[in-house]
């Protein structure tokens, strides 16, 4: 089992930036991909931004160039840097951590609030 906690959501105003960050513990071995996933109220749950084992990432077109994903392996924790925000970027995020191809595990979400 791997254990995900995720931190750093909160209330901005338009054009502000948040760093969320998600920290893995349990059996981490053997982690490939990790996203970042965001589900706004009535919607379904989209991925935002998601890195490889070998560092290769992935962005939603919506969040190109405002968004950065990031990990560091050695403390098991991966990073969304989020600048330039936008009120349609409000949604609960989600970390999602698969580990050896085949087993996902999610996180229990953080809100990100954003104001005009």
């Amino acid at each position: 089992q791997v254990q995900l906690v995720e931190s750093g959501g909160g209330l901005v105003q338009a054009g502000g930036s948040l760093r969320l960050s998600c920290a893995a513990s349990g059996s981490t071995f053997g982690i490939s991909g990790i996203g970042w996933y965001r589900q706004a109220p009535g919607e379904q749950r989209d991925l935002v931004a998601q890195i490889s084992s070998g560092g290769i990432t992935n962005y939603a077109d919506s969040v190109k160039g405002r968004f950065t994903i990031s990990r560091d392996t050695a403390k098991n924790t991966v990073y969304l840097q989020m600048n330039s925000l936008k009120p349609e970027d409000t949604a609960v995020y989600y970390c999602r951590v698969t580990r050896l191809g085949v087993y996902h595990y999610w996180g229990q979400g953080t809100q990100v609030t954003v104001s005009t």
